[in-house]
């Protein structure tokens, strides 16, 4: 089994399509959704149409996911955070509000020895940054793998034994013993320097993650942004990748 990894979409219809047309030449078989489909970015509702439409076999729901949906006040967000959700609340139709309130709360199982979270799975909210917070994560999950998403920044960390020549291109061996937890980056808005989208590809059989990164037309997901009154600042952070 090969699970197309994607987390982190925040509206940005662009980035979205570029990495679904490089992992078709990838190839897998399903498709894992770790949360925060919505916020920051300026196509919504596309965004949350094309996710449901690949019907992933697993799928969790991210913080914006969760207050765009009113089941937590956008007063826990930062004012430019909290000024995009609320345009993305008025923007989309009572369907979509009502599919976001849906979406699972993580962590959840997946057949092949896997478990999804947003945050972390013993809090789907929280931020695994460091070695200390994996942890504490890698400690709570339920299954060996467990695929992370939230901070935008792609990791991997393991209990086992690393093997010989980890890396290959953009593919890593995971240990074949002890537990895994990776972060395969954010679709829509990196955050660690780099500004193409980020995805992965998780070969149960193989034991192997690829860590793809995809360049895509970040100009026309800022003009969005912009046409749209939404803060600068959003669209200034994708050519960051920050």
């Amino acid at each position: 089994m090969r699970y197309l990894i994607l987390s982190d979409l925040h509206a940005n219809l662009p980035a979205l399509e570029a990495v679904l047309d490089d992992a078709a030449g990838v190839g897998y078989d399903a498709v894992l959704v770790l949360g925060d489909l919505v916020g920051y970015g300026a196509d919504p509702a596309p965004v949350l149409a094309r996710t449901l439409e690949l019907d992933p076999v697993g799928i969790v729901r991210g913080n914006h996911d969760k207050v765009c949906a009113g089941l937590e006040p956008s007063s826990t967000f930062n004012d430019v955070a909290r000024i995009s959700i609320e345009w993305t609340a008025s923007t989309l139709s009572p369907a979509d509000l009502k599919k976001l309130a849906e979406l699972p709360i993580g962590p959840r199982q997946i057949p092949g020895g896997v478990e999804i979270a947003h945050g972390a799975p013993f809090d789907e909210d929280y931020y695994v940054f460091d070695t200390q917070d994996a942890a504490r994560a890698l400690e709570s999950a339920s299954a060996r793998i467990c695929l992370i998403g939230h901070t935008h920044v792609p990791g991997i960390f393991a209990t086992g034994a690393v093997p010989d020549g980890t890396l290959d291109g953009d593919i890593v061996r995971l240990p074949p013993t002890g537990a895994v937890l990776a972060n395969v980056g954010s679709v829509g808005q990196p955050r660690d320097g780099d500004p193409r989208a980020a995805y992965g590809v998780l070969d149960v059989a193989r034991q192997t993650l690829t860590l793809r990164r995809v360049a895509y037309d970040i100009g026309r997901a800022q003009r969005r942004i912009v046409e749209e009154g939404l803060p600068e600042w959003l669209a200034i952070r994708l050519g960051r990748g920050e």
